[in-house]
């Protein structure tokens, strides 16, 4: 099997490019990215972590075919999405997040890249989070608490569908997880162990954007930000404004748009890798601009087990270069 690349069609690029108020250096600047994508139905695990290596190294972004995750799944989690974030704000109220995260989070909720934005996203999400079992080693920590949940008279079936929907994602991250430990040039399961995502820790939030950014006024549907876990599974509507800046510290910094393709997922590495991998893989800033349209997303943020606990550098491991990043105790 062979690295696929995608592209936009030159409409869809113009449209895209209409996001924001630009000047001609703007407008020199934005583009579509081509990234690669690793079919998960490749029984060659060995050629899959070539083309996924050379993904992280390139931008960290890369997309996932043959995911098993079926199409009617989504458009059901999608369409419950959609209801939820239509209906009152005084029953989206009823579930507003807790200390833990968990539930709504209304509109300018979250301010992400302060230097550069006047007032919170324009985005509402929802969070749900893993559960421990009633009668499992974890059930009291805190983040394998219960989920806050719609009442099910207002959405019924919501509940159920966002569950399979979790776990399905949950399972595509650690079929990703083998592949990563590959190009890593570490044991296949390396990640698959009970203490790193036996009892993952892992959130999936479903996201609705409205209005228009304007970067030159602070505007943003979601500002610059990078993941802090380990990767994410992501979802989308198809409707453009997801943008990547391969690298951030080039000035001015160079976004490219991430395109929606029928049937693939978005995945992206986050902070918590980047540390592991000792800064060879890298966590890409990203953001997302509005273009007046509605967007809905789903993501799944998957941070493993061991979030909080003491974790050599795994290039360090493999190679014993000197550790970029100081180990915690």
């Amino acid at each position: 099997k062979k690295k696929r690349l995608y592209f936009l069609s030159k409409e869809r690029l113009e449209s895209g490019r209409e996001v924001e108020n630009k000047t001609e250096e703007e407008v020199s600047i934005i583009k579509v990215s081509s990234l690669t994508c690793i079919d998960l139905d490749n029984s060659d695990l060995h050629q899959s972590a070539v083309l996924l290596k050379q993904a992280c190294l390139d931008s960290g972004f890369f997309y996932v075919i043959n995911h098993g995750i079926s199409e009617e799944l989504k458009d059901e989690a999608f369409e419950h999405s959609k209801k939820f974030f239509a209906l009152p704000l005084e029953e989206k109220m009823k579930v507003l997040r807790n200390e833990k995260y968990r539930g709504y989070a209304p509109f300018h909720d979250s301010l992400l890249d302060p230097e550069n934005q006047v007032r919170g996203d324009y985005k509402e999400g929802f969070t749900i989070g893993f559960e421990g079992s009633k009668d499992g080693p974890h059930w009291d920590k805190p983040f394998h608490i219960p989920n806050i949940w719609p009442n099910p008279d207002v959405l019924p079936g919501w509940r159920e569908t966002m569950e399979k929907y979790y776990q399905e994602a949950l399972r595509v991250c650690k079929s990703i997880a083998k592949i990563m430990a590959l190009a890593l040039d570490l044991d296949v399961d390396y990640f698959n162990t009970p203490e790193m995502l036996g009892n993952p820790i892992a959130d999936m939030v479903l996201f609705h954007y409205e209005g228009k950014s304007d970067p030159s006024k602070g505007i943003y549907a979601c500002g610059a930000h990078s993941d802090f876990g380990m990767m994410s599974l992501l979802a989308t509507d198809g409707v453009m404004g997801l943008q990547i800046c391969k690298d951030k510290d080039v000035k001015p910094q160079k976004w490219e748009y991430i395109p929606s393709i029928k049937g693939a997922y978005i995945v992206n590495l986050g902070d918590l890798l980047e540390r592991w991998s000792n800064g060879y893989f890298k966590s890409t800033l990203h953001r997302v601009l509005g273009n007046g349209q509605d967007r809905y997303s789903v993501s799944f943020l998957l941070y493993s087990g061991r979030i909080f606990s003491h974790k050599p550098n795994l290039i360090d491991i493999i190679s014993q270069k000197s550790s970029f990043y100081q180990t915690c105790s």
